[in-house]
């Protein structure tokens, strides 16, 4: 019998258990079908990596579990499920009140460009202490008192003097820090960390997920890392998760998938990435691009781009099952696509 979220030995129940999530977006061009039955399980403490190209579905997948996409033209599948704390609750059925309680109290997010992110009228201090105001019911003074504590330890210099200061005062890495701060002020469960180094030079890019990854260890929050870097998830990940087209296409302990990785499609986006030994040489590439999604795929969604498998294999009537090929290890068994 197929088990598609096999729970590892001796971990930890899930604080998180998303079943078949499919997402749909309802306009004048047509029905785009962005995430298609996306399921997974989040552990407390650890980090899950969800990787992929642009248009994939990885933000979509999160902005779901969120309720931030709007509705019309979003729709969410009725048969879709985001159980907490064991089934305590379901993200996708509460009713708006509840739902806006538990966003950024329970599960935070950080998103892309912290510069549209922030208020760009209201002083960094009182951004950041405005979630213990609105989630926890501290006094203002109180809460601002915490946020100067909170932006020291995210490694804001000065942060009593710059918590007046506005978001346009701060660089990109700094607000980035601000945004972490805003995130984990209120000691969420979730975090969800939506790219959250766009548009940093790479000497930031690596101080941002290192203070990530500390105040990870330090607070226990389960963190869901969103990015097509496949260089950020091999060092801050425990399991990756690769989606393609609005599905997952790949999904392992992050050793077992970056050292045995079984979908050409994951293996194809492993060698686009630079390394020392392509110096002089052209970077590898995925050829064309992903489907546009305007209508279900019907078969192997990935057989017009595949070079590293037998394109010529690839299914064409049915789409291919995610299937268990080892412990934690699920990969969909396109025998075009399936290398070993």
């Amino acid at each position: 019998m197929l088990n598609l979220n096999p729970t590892p030995p001796l971990m930890p129940d899930p604080l998180l258990q998303v079943r078949h999530l499919s997402v749909e977006f309802h306009t004048r061009a047509g029905i785009t079908h962005a995430v298609t039955d996306v399921s997974f399980d989040l552990y407390p403490g650890e980090t899950l990596g969800i990787v992929g190209e642009s248009g994939s579905g990885k933000s979509v997948t999160c902005s779901a579990l969120l309720r931030l996409l709007p509705s019309p033209p979003a729709r969410i599948s009725p048969q879709a499920t985001a159980l907490c704390e064991g089934g305590a609750y379901d993200l996708l059925r509460l009713p708006e009140r509840e739902h806006r309680r538990l966003r950024g109290s329970y599960i935070s997010t950080i998103f892309q460009d912290p510069m549209s992110s922030l208020n760009p009228c209201i002083c960094i201090g009182d951004q950041v202490a405005e979630p213990l105001v609105i989630h926890r019911g501290y006094s203002w003074r109180r809460a601002r008192e915490l946020a100067v504590e909170e932006l020291e330890r995210t490694g804001i210099p000065r942060a009593r003097e710059r918590a007046s200061a506005y978001p346009h005062e701060f660089s990109g890495g700094m607000r980035q820090r601000v945004m972490i701060a805003m995130a984990l002020i209120t000691r969420p469960r979730i975090l969800i960390a939506d790219e959250p180094t766009t548009a940093l030079d790479v000497t930031v890019q690596k101080q941002v997920l290192d203070l990530l990854d500390t105040r990870r260890r330090e607070l226990g929050t389960a963190v869901i890392l969103i990015t097509h870097d496949l260089g950020v998830v091999r060092q801050y990940a425990q399991r990756i998760q690769v989606m393609y087209a609005g599905s997952i296409i790949e999904s392992a302990p992050a050793a077992e998938l970056l050292e045995h990785p079984r979908h050409a499609y994951t293996r194809a986006l492993m060698e686009s990435c630079p390394t020392p030994e392509l110096k002089g040489r052209p970077l590898p590439i995925i050829p064309g691009f992903p489907p546009t999604l305007r209508e279900p795929v019907r078969g192997c969604s990935f057989r017009p781009r595949n070079t590293l498998g037998h394109p010529e294999l690839c299914l064409t009537q049915h789409t291919p099952e995610l299937v268990e090929i080892s412990p934690g290890h699920l990969v969909r068994s396109c025998p075009g696509c399936l290398l070993p």
